[in-house]
């Protein structure tokens, strides 16, 4: 019986394989796409910010260091939340709550009252184009208050200096961004929409029928439809990779064991939503424009990849929490430029698990009772 397995499934795949080989248009969305993709979108794409979730951290208890951070409070630039501790501050960053924090030192008025003052800018280099605008609305805002306040008391604006650092992007880069994206796109493209057409493509031409006379079962039947398409897009996932890290020096901080097992498993996320969306409209027309609409469209706008989810209004927020590319991308961006934090991936990967067992589980229950009496 297993042999007959095994046998069933190698005849399945390769007469897949040869398909697939044969379709010039599956081969360019699945490689050459994926490397079009990276390199127009790393070197082009740049957008504004605003409500940048901000930690104030205030150690010194004085009015003098209240007034300083004022101009966060009532800007539509930032959302301040005010803490007292550092540490506090930075889990806050590392728990992606918040994208930048500014830090007011112990003894910032007696330094600022010697026209020696310093303030610390804190960024979440994750998130390089929030990153690289608060930068620029910090020193803003500070060297503002400094001239009013040294007007006031005979200093100069010279007075304060502002400390910037940069985490987990040392380049402060946008492509170091917007590659984990083009991973993302990648694995959608290839997983969802390829998948769709092709199986709606067998439903469209009735081909099912002659495989159903064979002895053929409903899992080989979906494992040799959607083998060739993982393996194609891995290879253009593996082929972003070595492009982000070649040409744009991409950090990889976390485990590349890790970014490759969590990108299988999102894609397995992705063939499972392909596959349902097949079993439901069995038109590749039909397909073509379902799998736009609630893949494709929501992984570019409402996952993160083009605007921070901070900065978005609360029902956006919950609808990308509906998104598996949502969790899949936090993770990637993390593993590539903040490196292993196991409480974000432990629950991010839990969290694509239970979408794919419920899409695979979906497909499965789907093709199956169109077939089996």
């Amino acid at each position: 019986m297993t042999s007959g397995f095994w046998r069933r499934l190698l005849a399945l795949m390769r007469k897949e394989t040869r398909e697939l080989l044969r379709d010039n248009s599956s081969l360019a969305l699945g490689v050459v796409l994926p490397l079009v993709l990276i390199l127009i979108i790393g070197y082009g794409m740049s957008l504004d910010v605003k409500n940048v979730p901000t930690a104030v951290v205030i150690e010194d208890s004085s009015p003098l260091a209240r007034q300083a951070v004022s101009f966060t409070q009532g800007s539509e630039y930032f959302q301040p939340v005010f803490v007292t501790s550092l540490q506090e501050g930075e889990q806050m960053i590392r728990r992606h709550e918040v994208d930048a924090m500014l830090v007011v030192p112990p003894d910032f008025s007696a330094r600022f009252a010697e026209g020696r003052g310093k303030l610390q800018v804190i960024l979440n280099g994750t998130e390089a184009t929030t990153a690289m605008s608060a930068q620029g609305y910090f020193e803003a805002g500070i060297l503002t208050w400094a001239a009013e306040e040294g007007a006031r008391h005979g200093l100069s604006a010279g007075g304060i200096e502002i400390v910037p650092r940069i985490w987990f992007n040392d380049a402060n880069t946008s492509t170091w961004f917007y590659v984990p994206g083009i991973l993302m796109l990648v694995l959608t493209i290839s997983g969802v929409f390829l998948t769709s057409v092709v199986m709606a493509r067998e439903w469209e031409r009735g081909t099912f029928e002659s495989l159903f006379v064979t002895p053929m079962k409903i899992l080989e039947l979906i494992l040799a439809k959607t083998i060739p398409y993982f393996v194609i897009a891995m290879i253009g996932m593996l082929l972003c990779l070595v492009v982000g890290r070649e040409l744009y020096d991409l950090p990889m901080r976390g485990s590349l064991v890790l970014i490759i097992g969590e990108s299988m498993l999102y894609l397995v996320v992705s063939l499972g939503i392909g596959l349902v969306i097949s079993a439901l409209t069995k038109n590749q027309f039909l397909a073509c424009h379902v799998s736009l609409m609630i893949s494709f469209l929501p992984s570019v706008v409402l996952s993160g990849f083009l605007f921070d989810l901070h900065a978005e209004p609360a029902a956006i927020r919950v609808v990308s929490s509906l998104i598996p590319t949502t969790y899949y991308l936090e993770l990637m961006k993390s593993l590539f430029l903040s490196g292993n934090y196991w409480p974000l991936i432990a629950r991010d990967t839990a969290i694509l698990l239970g979408f794919a067992l419920f899409f695979l589980g979906w497909a499965f229950h789907m093709t199956r009772k169109k077939v089996e009496p």
